[in-house]
């Protein structure tokens, strides 16, 4: 989405840079407002320091994570592990830097708000007086969840929302990507699976739940996203009811979605509801979206059938695609945006 505002140059910190959220971000950040600023890559990974990477186009060293590293930041993105936001936040903060939150930690904290400026059409004019120094960026699947149903909403009452999210192994880091990758490598020779990250066998499989010793927990990714969901949704949006599901797939989201109107509509007036900014609409005659043809696209991806073959339905169908990476790169690119009107001028001259 087009966000109104000139470009500033600023001194920007990745805190977990060698995570997938980290590159992702360092890329997305070249080719957004904030292209000009100044990118410091850092990592607490001895192993990860002084390699070089690329932040986009620009090669660059990782740096390890010293006292002096927030010392004129203007924005620190937090996108690796929780405990290293938890480590290094009030660090950060203290040096004067806006914060923006990827990895969910500081959810709950005082004062600090679960955002989404990717709902709004800019940020400039439209957004909250923020008192806080840091924000949470909302959950992808929230985001994409959200946003469908706000468009819907906007000019057909939606009564209900039910949703079946397919959680990608992106979302949960590098180790559970290659522990995918691994067991699907050792099935496939007929050897045991490694289980560190799951604890269940997630190649070939689909599963609303995980073992009692797995790193991830389904439940708690769905209670995040219900929750932030919620916040976005600000009082005007049906509940969500909503399942998550791991899938056997290393990146993007999928999700069946079944939406309930308040009153009949055809499937032109459903897809004509939710074209616009930041989603796709994808007609009945093509090939359905999917994890893969939404990799590397900034817009959720919809296509729509009527539950019934009536000319006029309440109940539709919407299959949802999305790039869980890129999207929560984008927001988070928007919520140091809208953290922007609190710093008019950047630390970096």
């Amino acid at each position: 989405m087009g966000i109104a505002m000139t470009q500033g140059i600023y001194r920007i910190g990745i805190v977990g840079a060698t995570s997938l959220a980290g590159k992702e971000l360092a890329d997305e950040l070249q080719e957004s407002l904030l292209a000009a600023s100044e990118v410091v890559l850092l990592d607490e990974d001895e192993e990860a320091t002084g390699q070089m990477t690329a932040a986009g186009d620009e090669p660059t060293f990782i740096q390890r994570i010293e006292s002096s590293s927030f010392n004129k930041m203007d924005f620190v993105f937090f996108t690796g592990e929780a405990a290293g936001t938890k480590k290094f936040w009030q660090q950060a903060r203290r040096s004067g830097a806006s914060l923006v939150d990827l990895t969910y930690e500081l959810d709950g904290e005082k004062d600090v708000l679960v955002r989404a400026p990717f709902l709004e059409t800019g940020v400039a004019d439209g957004a909250p007086d923020l008192k806080t120094p840091a924000v949470v960026s909302a959950h992808p699947a929230a985001v994409m969840l959200a946003l469908v149903a706000r468009r819907l909403q906007a000019k057909l009452a939606v009564k209900s929302l039910a949703a079946t999210l397919m959680e990608p192994a992106s979302e949960h880091g590098r180790a559970a990507m290659d522990e995918l990758h691994q067991q699907t490598v050792n099935l496939l020779s007929f050897h045991s699976v490694p289980r560190e990250q799951y604890d269940a066998q997630v190649s070939f499989n689909l599963l609303p739940a995980l073992g009692e010793s797995a790193k991830i927990d389904l439940a708690v990714v769905g209670k995040r996203i219900r929750d932030h969901y919620a916040v976005l949704s600000a009082g005007v949006l049906p509940k969500l009811a909503l399942k998550v599901v791991q899938a056997p797939v290393f990146h993007g989201y999928a999700a069946s979605v079944l939406v309930e109107l308040e009153r009949s509509a055809t499937i032109e007036q459903v897809e004509a509801a939710l074209s616009g900014d930041g989603i796709d609409v994808v007609d009945g005659e093509s090939d359905p979206p999917s994890n893969v043809s939404a990799a590397g696209q900034n817009n959720v991806m919809v296509q729509v059938s009527p539950e019934d073959d009536a000319a006029g339905s309440t109940r539709f169908w919407l299959w949802l695609a999305a790039d869980n990476l890129k999207l929560g790169a984008v927001n988070a690119i928007a919520c140091a945006l809208e953290l922007r009107r609190l710093r008019p001028s950047g630390k970096v001259q």
